[in-house]
């Protein structure tokens, strides 16, 4: 499903990664594991062709639309918009993007509560700490209805009880 073979990126003088191969099939999970600084979120920068296609320079939502969906190291939700509608667009807006506003807000519903969250219609955004944060930040990807799931940070920031819960 995803392949990286010898990839290299370099900043001036600094190499962020240097001959990195890996491959990824479907079903599996793989983690990248290392130090802040590593390179971790520069690969997934990096990432060029996925199912044999090239995606560079695509939009973000077309390469949504062909199956990947990603996290962020730092949670942005649309802040004016509630939990159940930042889910219910991305939903919307995802691999199946004929899906109705019922549907998408099905879905919404449906992801929300297996990462934990309220699906409450006008539960604002406001409400959500650090962790609650990235449970939603990881609805919004998992409501896409990925093929593959670039998970950037899931856990970074949180304690050990915000990780528990």
């Amino acid at each position: 499903m995803l392949t990286v073979s010898l990839l290299a990126k370099h900043f001036g003088g600094f190499t962020a990664l240097d001959d990195v191969s890996f491959e990824v099939r479907q079903g599996e999970i793989l983690g990248l594991i290392g130090p802040n600084g590593s390179g971790k979120t520069t690969l997934f920068n990096c990432v060029i062709r996925f199912r044999g296609e090239e995606i560079v320079g695509l939009a973000p939502n077309a390469i949504c639309h062909r199956g990947i969906a990603r996290t962020f190291q730092i949670p942005r939700p649309f802040r004016k918009l509630p939990i159940l509608d930042n889910v219910a667009l991305a939903a919307h807006y995802g691999r199946n993007t004929r899906s109705t506003e019922a549907q998408a807000r099905g879905r919404a519903r449906e992801v929300l509560e297996l990462v934990g969250l309220p699906a409450d219609a006008d539960a604002s955004t406001a409400i959500l700490g650090a962790a609650g944060l990235k449970k939603l930040e990881l609805a919004r990807a998992l409501a896409t209805d990925p093929q593959l799931l670039l998970a950037d940070e899931s856990l970074g920031g949180l304690d050990p009880g915000e990780m528990a819960g």
